[in-house]
């Protein structure tokens, strides 16, 4: 690293410390020429992601637009706010592991679903309205019935 004051690129690390919120590492250097110490910091470079929305369009994928639509699911249900923010990281997790740098909306609304069933169905039928955009009640009703079905056949239906 460049000393600031003498340009001498010799030099050592004499403390280390996770700063931002653990978004950075906090150096404090001394240089081995003049013996000033100065600061530091390294960040991850991120790489910005695109979702592809249904009509084409492209913009910059955003968490809090992930974790608000995920809130509003889950209103008014007894779910921890660290049980959503672990969907949303999972989610997350998964996004980064599918994308190369771009993915459709329609595959992020599917792995929401995939979590919110797990979740809280609910929560998970809330979003499901929104995101199939039932035209009806009786699509509506289908999809719970066959959730429910679903359920049965699997052996997990709550009483």
């Amino acid at each position: 690293m460049k000393c600031p004051f003498c340009s001498s690129p010799e030099s050592k690390v004499v403390d280390s410390r996770t700063a931002q919120k653990n978004n950075a590492i906090r150096r404090r250097r001394e240089c081995l020429d003049c013996g000033h110490r100065f600061t530091t910091y390294e960040y991850v470079m991120e790489y910005p992601l695109t979702v592809i929305k249904n009509d084409g369009r492209r913009e910059e994928y955003s968490r809090a637009k992930l974790l608000n639509s995920i809130k509003i699911a889950c209103n008014k249900r007894s779910i921890p706010t660290t049980k959503i923010e672990t969907v949303v990281m999972d989610i997350e997790k998964e996004i980064e592991e599918l994308a190369g740098g771009e993915i459709s909306s329609s595959r992020i609304g599917g792995l929401v679903m995939k979590n919110l069933k797990d979740l809280d169905e609910v929560a998970y039928i809330r979003f499901a309205s929104v995101y199939k955009k039932f035209k009806g009640l009786d699509e509506f009703v289908n999809h719970i019935e066959s959730l429910a079905t679903n359920d049965a056949e699997a052996g997990t239906g709550t009483n």
